[in-house]
C-alpha cells in the first residue's frame, strides 16, 4: 500500500490558510488569546516544558495572564472545529480506503486533586516496569494512518472520558459522529471501499463490530491468546427425539492447534524488518455470548457476530525478541489470501498512533500544564490538534533546518518535529487572524499576606472504564486536610 501525496506549492499554502482562517472561525471567547498560544505552541524551540514558557515566544504578543485567561475562559466551538478537521485532506490506502486507528491515551494527574472527573488510569512502565493504576483524564483518540513507514497521522476526534463510562458505548458513539461527519464532507462516497476502525487488546471488537453495523465500516482488532471462539452452527437435522436445535458450533481454541482445522485462507510474505511472515486466517468464527457484563440488558436473544479470525507470525522482531503469534479478529466474515495481507499490514500501521501520542506529549506538551479545570484541559487538547494538523498541512512547505549529527532525509520524509523546527520561517509568510493586543495592566490581585478564604473543592477519584454506569460523589475537605481514600 502507498499514500499518494498531497499538493505542493501554492495549494499546500491555501489549504493551510484555509485552515487557519477557518480554526479562528472555531474560536468563539478569547480567539486572539487562544490562535496565538497555538501559534507559539508551533514556533517555539524544542519540546515545550511549561505552559507559561509560550508567553515567551515572538508569537504571543500578549502577557501570560491571557494565556491562562485563553484556557480558562476561552471558548472553542467544537462541533464546527470537528467538520473542518474531517473536511481537511486525509491520508488514504493506495485502493482510496480510509484506515482509522482508536484507543486510548491518559493526562495523569496523580496529585490534582482539587480537578473533577479523573480516573483510574491504566498504566506500564513507570517505576519498575509495572502495570500501576494512575489517577489522570483518560482521552479517547482517533486518527487516520498513513501507510507505509511514517511517524505521520491525521488526528481527527479526541474525547475526554468521564468516570465510570462505557469504552465500547462512548467509542462506538465517537465513531459513528466522526463517520457521519467524513461522509458529510465528501471524504466517503457510495461504492467506495468501506473504512477500517483498528484497535488494539484493549476494546472489544466484536462488540463494536454489532454497534456499529449500520455504518460503512469494518472493525480489525488484536485478541488475547487465551480466547476461544466458535465455528458455524451445523445444518439443522431432524431430531425425533426432539430438542432445540445448537446455536453453536465446535469450538475454535487458540491455545490448542488440534481444534485449528486446516485455514480457509493462508499467505506468505516476505518483509525486510520481520522475515517471513506467515498468516492464517479462519471464516465465520464468532465468540459464545453470555447474558452478563456488557450484554446484560440486551434486549431479546444475544446475536452471533461472524469474523474472519487472522493468525500472523513472523520469523523475528527487529529489537531481538522472541516473536509470539498475534490473533486478529476481522469483522468481514469471509476474507480472501489478498485482503488478508492487507488486514495484517494496516493493523502494523495501528502503531503509528503511539508515534502521534510520543510527539505531543514530549514535543507539544500536551500534558505539561498542570490545569484544574477540565473544560481547560479539552481547550488545550483542541489546541494541540489544531496545532498537529497545522504541521501535517505544512509539511510540503517545510525545510529540512537538521542538526549536525542528524542524517539528511527527504522533503517527503521529515517527521513533525523537524517540520515543528522550520515551521517559524514559514509562519512569518503567512498572515494571522488575531487582533494587535490592547495595552492593558494586570489587576491588584489578593493583598500579600491575607488567606485564601475560598478554598477549592477537592473530588475523589473516579473508577476504573466499565460496562456499567457507575457514580462517583464529590468529597469536601478544606485546605490542610488529608483526603479520604478511595478503593
Amino acid at each position: 500500500m502507498s499514500l499518494s501525496r498531497v499538493g505542493a506549492g501554492p495549494d499546500a499554502i491555501w489549504q493551510l490558510s484555509c485552515f487557519r482562517a477557518d480554526f479562528y472561525d472555531c474560536l468563539t471567547g478569547r480567539a486572539d488569546a487562544l490562535f496565538e498560544l497555538a501559534d507559539a505552541l508551533l514556533c517555539t524551540d524544542g519540546p515545550v516544558k511549561t505552559l507559561v514558557g509560550l508567553a515567551l515566544a515572538p508569537e504571543h504578543r500578549r502577557g501570560h495572564g491571557a494565556l491562562y485567561a485563553g484556557l480558562n475562559q476561552g471558548r472553542i466551538e467544537v462541533a464546527r472545529l470537528r467538520r473542518t478537521l474531517a473536511s481537511v485532506p486525509l491520508p488514504r490506502a493506495a485502493d482510496g480506503r480510509l484506515v482509522l486507528a482508536v484507543d486510548v491515551s491518559p493526562w495523569l494527574r496523580p496529585d490534582a486533586a482539587t480537578s473533577d472527573a479523573r480516573s483510574f488510569c491504566h498504566t506500564y512502565g513507570r517505576g519498575e516496569n509495572k502495570h500501576l493504576m494512575i489517577p489522570g483524564w483518560p482521552c479517547s483518540w482517533i486518527v487516520a494512518l498513513e501507510t507505509g513507514r511514517s511517524s505521520w497521522t491525521a488526528p481527527l476526534d479526541a474525547v475526554r472520558l468521564q468516570p465510570g463510562a462505557d469504552l465500547a458505548a462512548v467509542t462506538a458513539d465517537q465513531v459513528r459522529d466522526l463517520v457521519h461527519r467524513l461522509i458529510t464532507a465528501g471524504q466517503w462516497h457510495d461504492g467506495d471501499p468501506l473504512i477500517w476502525i483498528v484497535v488494539d487488546a484493549g476494546y472489544d471488537v466484536m462488540r463494536l463490530s454489532y454497534l456499529l453495523r449500520d455504518l460503512p465500516v469494518e472493525l480489525l482488532g488484536r485478541l488475547r491468546s487465551d480466547r476461544v471462539m466458535r465455528r458455524p452452527a451445523p445444518p439443522r437435522v431432524y431430531d425425533p427425539k426432539g430438542g432445540r436445535p445448537p446455536k453453536h458450533g465446535s469450538e475454535f481454541i487458540f491455545k490448542d492447534t488440534r481444534t485449528w482445522g486446516a485455514p480457509d485462507a493462508e499467505t506468505k510474505t516476505t518483509t525486510t524488518r520481520y522475515g517471513t511472515a506467515h498468516a492464517q486466517g479462519w471464516h465465520r468464527l464468532h465468540p459464545e455470548l453470555q447474558q452478563r457484563s456488557a450484554w446484560r440488558n440486551h434486549p431479546g436473544k444475544l446475536p452471533v457476530i461472524e469474523g474472519t479470525v487472522i493468525r500472523l507470525q513472523v520469523d523475528h522482531l527487529p529489537s531481538g525478541g522472541e516473536p509470539k503469534p498475534v490473533w486478529l479478529w476481522w469483522s468481514r466474515p469471509a476474507a480472501e489470501s489478498e485482503d488478508i495481507d492487507l488486514a495484517w499490514q494496516a493493523f502494523l500501521r495501528r502503531f503509528d498512533i503511539e508515534h502521534f501520542f510520543r510527539m505531543i506529549k514530549q514535543t507539544l506538551g500536551w500534558t505539561a500544564p498542570k490545569l484544574r479545570d477540565p473544560k481547560a484541559a479539552d481547550n488545550w487538547t483542541w489546541l494541540i490538534i489544531a496545532a498537529y494538523t497545522q504541521l501535517r498541512l505544512a509539511r510540503p512547505l517545510a525545510i529540512d533546518l537538521r542538526r549536525p549529527w542528524e542524517r539528511p532525509v527527504p522533503a517527503n520524509r521529515l517527521t513533525p518535529a523537524r517540520v515543528r523546527r522550520g515551521f517559524r520561517h514559514l509562519h512569518v509568510k503567512i498572515s494571522t487572524s488575531a487582533g494587535v493586543p490592547k495595552p492593558s495592566r494586570p489587576g491588584p490581585g489578593r493583598p500579600p499576606g491575607s488567606k485564601n478564604r475560598r478554598p477549592a473543592e477537592r473530588y475523589d477519584v473516579g473508577l476504573l472504564l466499565v460496562t456499567g454506569a457507575l457514580h462517583r460523589r464529590p468529597t469536601h475537605h478544606k485546605v490542610g486536610t488529608k483526603p479520604r481514600r478511595t478503593g
